[in-house]
């Protein structure tokens, strides 16, 4: 049985909007969430509880987002709350070092493989923080990277590919000049001939090669197996530095992140780590870390110089700390029994409406591509259908459930996703999946 259409209004959504394009580009702070990808009218969320959102004209939405990540246990958990709240009480920010702040560093140290960590306040810096200690470390200055992965808005990474394997990039963006990506190298991910002929022509100029431990943001497209462990071989063959972008995946996918799939099993570790989202528990933090005699390259050990006022931030730090403790395996085994009832149940819809489509997940994360499998690099990922994706999203949103509104997303869930909301999204999956067969199909 589907999910009936709701009778919603959005004009308070719709007024909110007007007035951010008076004082803010584009009306938003992130470009995704102007809905752009999808058309209509972005909804501004007033609050959340658990696994659901409400919009400042009182509508309801299971959500899917969880804040790109963050949200493992849900909006507005309690003891994640009470911590918070002691924490804002005993005041907000020092400048100076803090008990939190170790104590998160511990337990990331703990659960990951990396040996020192340096906390910062997004996963952009964390990226560039670590990119530029791997050219510290190294003494050189050419970064490689993948098409399709993101790793913030560091200039040197938003970048394209040139016309050959070894072909050095061109800016991605107005803004960036060619100074700041013309040593940066990208290459198909998941080719292994790439990168073996990028370091045979260029191994001795190479810093570091920093990938997402597994890609989630052109969809969720894994690693092939063994690949992140021939990166790792690859660089230290060369020495060069293996940085493994795990801001999305790491404790998201599992307890370890991607490393705990992978390199924890396989037995190797990538020099640097970045991570962000669900360590800061819905705040801004982040950190990158690795082993400790790179990271003793940092200020004031060392040379490379790095530093933020509002690093380590006792609330952020707070937070995150409480997050991770209440990360237990009962938590990720929920995520994964729920995501797997989704994935069944969306690959059903979708197969019963005749639409193409591919399922991929790592770990507790998922994406759907509107198009033919498997997906293995941006360019299988580039060929999804957008309009029936739009489609399908906004069916999926008048039924109560929050999608990323473009098509090149990760699906996260949450340890709040009770029966109730599960359902509301399986309901909602027959209709939405006729809307989406519904568009008119590109020629290709």
């Amino acid at each position: 049985m589907s999910a009936a259409q709701q009778h919603v209004t959005t004009d308070a959504s719709a007024e909110m909007f007007r007035r951010a394009h008076r004082v803010t580009p584009g009306g938003v702070n992130s470009p995704v969430r102007a809905f752009n990808a999808v058309g209509g009218t972005p909804r501004f969320i007033r609050s959340a509880q658990g696994a659901w959102l409400h919009d400042v004209d009182g509508n309801s939405y299971v959500d899917l987002i969880c804040s790109w990540g963050p949200m493992l246990l849900g909006h507005a958990h309690p003891e994640v709350l009470e911590a918070v709240q002691a924490a804002v009480a005993r005041g907000t920010s020092y400048g100076t070092p803090t008990e939190p702040e170790v104590q998160l560093a511990e337990e990331i140290v703990e659960r990951t493989s990396v040996e020192k960590v340096r906390f910062v306040s997004s996963g952009t810096e964390a990226t560039m923080s670590a990119i530029r200690l791997a050219r510290g470390f190294t003494g050189r200055d050419v970064v490689v990277k993948f098409a399709g992965c993101y790793h913030g808005h560091v200039d040197a990474l938003l970048a394209s590919a040139g016309s050959g394997l070894a072909t050095f990039a061109v800016p991605g963006t107005p803004g960036v000049p060619a100074s700041s990506t013309e040593l940066t190298l990208v290459l198909p991910y998941n080719d292994r001939a790439a990168v073996e002929a990028v370091f045979a022509e260029h191994g001795d100029r190479i810093a570091c090669l920093v990938t997402e431990a597994a890609a989630g943001n052109m969809g969720v497209v894994p690693p092939e197996p063994g690949f992140n462990e021939f990166l790792a071989a690859t660089c230290a063959r060369h020495g060069a530095l293996f940085v493994s972008d795990e801001v999305m995946t790491g404790f998201r996918v599992s307890r370890q992140g991607q490393w705990g799939l992978d390199g924890a099993v396989e037995g190797w570790r990538p020099d640097l780590v970045t991570f962000g989202k669900v360590m800061g528990g819905g705040f801004p933090a982040a950190a990158f870390g690795g082993r400790a005699d790179v990271m003793g390259h940092l200020s004031p050990e060392g040379p490379v110089y790095q530093a933020g006022t509002l690093s380590g931030n006792p609330v952020a730090t707070t937070a995150g700390l409480a997050t991770l403790r209440l990360a237990t395996p009962d938590v990720y085994d929920h995520l994964t029994r729920a995501g797997e009832t989704i994935k069944a149940a969306a690959a059903d819809a979708l197969g019963a409406a005749g639409v193409a489509h591919t399922i991929q997940s790592t770990g507790t994360m998922f994406s759907v591509f509107f198009s033919e499998g498997p997906v293995r690099d941006f360019d299988d990922a580039s060929r999804t259908d957008t309009a029936a994706y739009g489609a399908f999203f906004h069916a999926m949103l008048e039924r109560g459930v929050y999608l990323p509104p473009s098509a090149y997303e990760a699906w996260f869930l949450s340890a709040a996703h009770d029966d109730r909301a599960v359902q509301t999204v399986l309901d909602a999956l027959p209709e939405a999946a006729r809307a989406a067969a519904a568009t008119e199909r590109p020629v290709r």
